[in-house]
């Protein structure tokens, strides 16, 4: 498939050779929410959590979707899904893997409280059938529920009624539980300590049940927040693996012996979203400037994207004017046609809607989590300045900027979407432009609200024509650009760095599958 890359061995000088060649030191720009594999809807997250933990169905190095705790399914009835789940299977603590722990597993992922509930929308009960067999029960028909499946993993039930762990929590909000820093998983890999924003270590299991690619026995996972610091780790050896790399040093690290960049097109739509409170956060008084189309149209057409890709990303982002990117279910060419960036257009838009000489509004960005992100929102602020709009510009880490989003304190808001897990476009419909309501509307912070949009959600939902989905796909996407739900701005390049003998496959949704990598001499 043309979207894997892997880093080869060009060097037989390897650097850090003390840490051993069967060991993965592996940097990224934050931290993970904890262990707790049901605690947060963050893609990063979730992904490190597949080296712990498992689903019934994992997606392959290609995105194809394969076997993993289930061998086999079934569709018995039109609402009812039948899993064969594979026999022989330990947890870390040598506890057997049975049907036992997909349901309360199952359970505890749609839980209230569990930020993924929104992962298994429609799934009304799961019932065992024997130790090896169990049912999925929906309210409606599903086209996805293999997609949704591939982010739910599987606790061991005992492990958790003995550890008080049987409910969720949403670490996003800051809470905390004994999974939140413990962890009992079948995976590949099993957790041999951690020290939150400092390292997490993770060792093989040896009793792993697939035939390991890989030829790991330690993981050692550093979040480093600082670019330079991130690559300086890994051109001095400290770490053999970076994510993501920043574009500006691509030649200094393509020019250093014994490393190499990896490249390749992304998933990951990165936007901005709107509050659409009475009153703005940044400003003193007066109501909402951003409930006001032509505002939300102002801001979007006030954006250079060409100069953004050409000289913060380096010419290797992709302008986006929709949600979702072309490799993904339910895309619209048609759509994809980005505003024309026109001052002047811009001014007389906010003069229209009242606002001649602009106004004020906090713009809230994370530093640690897209690629140049800060710097896109620093690019965006002054775009903004020139129409009139000041953007107080305001960045920080990750957990905290989406703990400030979800709570609705700010106006404006930068955030990225890959479609994960399910890989389709209803992933930004059900979780960003429903109305937020029960298992629907889970990142949608800023309460955008359209009842037609509501109203396809639930159609698309249970369809099984997929020219049909794609077709209502395509209507719910259109209303969202019509009324500017969000601004589109690119999809972000992968961009990792990797030094020579370290193999890993990078598939376009941008998520480490270390379970494949290999460290050669």
């Amino acid at each position: 498939m043309k979207h894997l890359l892997i880093a080869t061995c060009t060097s037989a000088l390897l650097m850090g050779a003390a840490a051993g060649a069967e060991t993965l030191r592996y940097a990224t720009s934050g931290d993970i929410y904890g262990l707790d594999p049901h605690s947060a809807a963050s893609s990063f997250t979730n992904a490190f959590h597949h080296h712990i933990y498992e689903p019934l169905v994992r997606y392959s190095g290609d995105l194809k979707i394969e076997p993993a705790l289930a061998t086999s399914w079934e569709t018995l009835e039109p609402t009812r899904f039948r899993y064969y789940l594979r026999e022989g299977v330990t947890f870390h603590d040598g506890s057997a893997f049975t049907a036992d722990d997909v349901v309360a597993s199952l359970n505890r992922a749609r839980h209230p409280l569990s930020p993924l509930r929104g992962n298994l929308p429609g799934v009304k009960e799961v019932v065992k059938i024997d130790d090896y067999t169990v049912d999925i029960i929906r309210d409606t028909p599903s086209p996805l529920l293999n997609n949704f499946l591939t982010n739910m993993y599987i606790m061991d039930s005992g492990w958790m009624e003995t550890n008080g762990a049987s409910d969720p929590v949403d670490a996003t909000k800051g809470e905390e539980g004994y999974a939140s820093s413990h962890a009992n998983g079948t995976g590949p890999f099993k957790v041999v300590s951690r020290r939150p924003d400092a390292e997490t270590l993770l060792e093989v299991n040896t009793a792993w049940w697939d035939e390991p690619v890989h030829n790991l026995t330690r993981i050692v996972h550093t979040p480093i927040a600082s670019d330079a610091t991130r690559v300086a780790a890994l051109l001095s050896g400290e770490v053999d693996l970076i994510e993501p790399a920043p574009l500006q040093d691509a030649n200094r690290i393509e020019a250093t012996p014994g490393v190499r960049m990896l490249q390749n097109a992304g998933l990951r739509t990165i936007m901005f979203g709107f509050q659409r409170g009475e009153k703005l956060l940044g400003a003193a008084e007066g109501p909402n400037p951003l409930n006001d189309l032509r505002v939300r149209q102002a801001l979007d057409m006030a954006i250079n994207m060409e100069a953004i890709r050409d000289r913060i990303m380096r010419g290797k982002s992709r302008n986006a004017g929709t949600l979702i990117a072309p490799e993904v279910p339910g895309f619209n060419e048609a759509l994809n046609t980005r505003v024309s960036f026109d001052e002047a257009g811009a001014k007389a838009l906010l003069t229209e809607a009242g606002y001649p000489d602009g106004f004020s509004m906090n713009l809230s960005c994370p530093n640690d989590a897209y690629v140049n992100g800060e710097a896109v929102c620093q690019a965006v602020a002054a775009m903004f300045a020139k129409i009139g709009v000041d953007a107080q510009l305001s960045s920080q880490i990750r957990s905290i900027h989406f703990e400030r989003a979800m709570k609705g304190e700010t106006d404006m808001f930068m955030m990225g979407w890959a479609t994960l897990p399910m890989l389709d476009g209803f992933s930004v419909i059900s979780a960003m432009l429903h109305t937020a309501d029960g298992s629907f509307g889970t990142w949608n912070f800023g309460g955008y609200n359209n009842a037609r949009v509501d109203e396809l959600t639930n159609l698309i939902d249970v369809e099984l024509n997929e020219e049909a989905r794609r077709a209502m796909m395509a209507e719910a996407f259109g209303i969202a650009k019509d009324e500017v739900a969000f601004i589109p701005l690119h999809q972000q390049p992968l961009s990792w760095a990797a030094r020579d003998g370290v193999e890993v496959v990078q598939a376009p949704d941008d998520l480490q599958r270390l379970w494949l990598a290999r460290v050669n001499p």
